[in-house]
């Protein structure tokens, strides 16, 4: 079973704690095999504003744990407790895979974790991370960055972002989107994506693509243009696209090649689909093309994918066709 440690000390921030507890500590639905192990580390009771809590453990256990979480604190200008610094520290040099969110990315760099590695945190604080810390570098634009054994995230939402990142990595998208169904919140936001955008969810009805969005996904097996996008949207491409970034902070065509990806990363976890029938049922056409994009974007092969989560659930039959 893998092991989440929490690190908690006085001040952090309670919102970024209890998304990442919310996330990892309850088992969704349906989901194959052992789910995570989530216990709260600290060197003794916790004040979070008007919150009080009792760590399950000492910092030493961060060390023994499989994935180490840092939510942020309030006051940026008080430097991290050394005993929690070098706690996160020991915990990486012992295997852990650490992430920070919003603000806990100054711990990280405190250990010494992101010298050399892109990171960021919550844009208000960007300026002083990279300030504080000179050889870290900083990116302000982003919702987390993922350097494998070190991953950081903005704040508030992005923290939820960068848990089911998490997720996605260690179970796959099905279950991190059967996660944030539990959690009523959008199932893959790309780390890459802006921090601040102007509607970063258009839920409003009257949003310019509050009924775009879902008939796209719909419809993701169909050879889909942004000029098919903007015909039916009743507006420009250029206006689309406009809208497009203000929403989601990417372009129309590279989120929808980012929906065509994680279905054919679903059809990949739960079907015997091939990978042609995969393409097509994805609207990339061709084996060669899927191949091509998702090498590029998830890092590997389809069919090595497909390896490593085959024994993490079962499989279902062929969803040809499959919207």
């Amino acid at each position: 079973m893998s092991s989440v440690a929490l690190a908690v000390t006085d001040g952090m921030l309670h919102f970024e704690l209890s998304v990442a507890y919310e996330v990892f500590g309850a088992a969704p639905d349906a989901v194959p095999g052992p789910w995570y192990d989530v216990s709260v580390c600290g060197t003794d009771a916790v004040r979070f504003g008007r919150f009080r809590l009792e760590p399950d453990h000492g910092l030493d256990r961060l060390r023994h744990a499989t994935t180490v979480i840092v939510p942020g604190w309030a006051d940026v200008d008080v430097r991290p407790p050394a005993e929690l610094v070098d706690a996160v520290r020991a915990a990486h040099e012992a295997g852990a895979r650490v992430a920070s969110l919003c603000t806990g990315a100054f711990v990280l760099a405190a250990a010494g974790l992101l010298d050399g590695k892109r990171a960021t945190t919550h844009w208000a604080h960007t300026r002083e991370l990279a300030a504080r810390h000179p050889r870290v570098e900083v990116d302000p634009d982003v919702l987390y960055v993922d350097n494998g054994s070190v991953l950081t995230s903005a704040g508030k939402a992005a923290a939820m972002d960068l848990c089911l990142h998490l997720v996605r990595l260690d179970h796959g998208s099905s279950v991190a989107n059967t996660v944030a169904r539990r959690l009523v919140v959008p199932p893959h936001r790309g780390g890459g994506q802006a921090q601040f955008v102007t509607a970063p969810v258009p839920a409003r009805d009257n949003h310019p693509l509050a009924g775009l969005l879902p008939w796209v996904i719909e419809r993701l097996d169909e050879p889909l243009t942004v000029e098919d996008l903007a015909r039916r949207a009743r507006m420009s491409s250029r206006h689309l696209g406009r809208h497009f970034r203000a929403a989601t902070g990417t372009t129309p065509l590279q989120w929808l090649l980012t929906q065509r990806i994680r279905r054919a990363q679903e059809l990949l976890e739960r079907t015997d689909d091939g990978i042609d029938a995969i393409a097509a049922a994805t609207g990339m056409g061709t084996a060669t093309t899927l191949r091509r994009h998702f090498n590029r974007t998830v890092g590997v092969p389809p069919d090595a994918y497909r390896r490593t989560f085959r024994s993490r659930g079962p499989v279902k039959g062929p969803a040809h066709g499959a919207k």
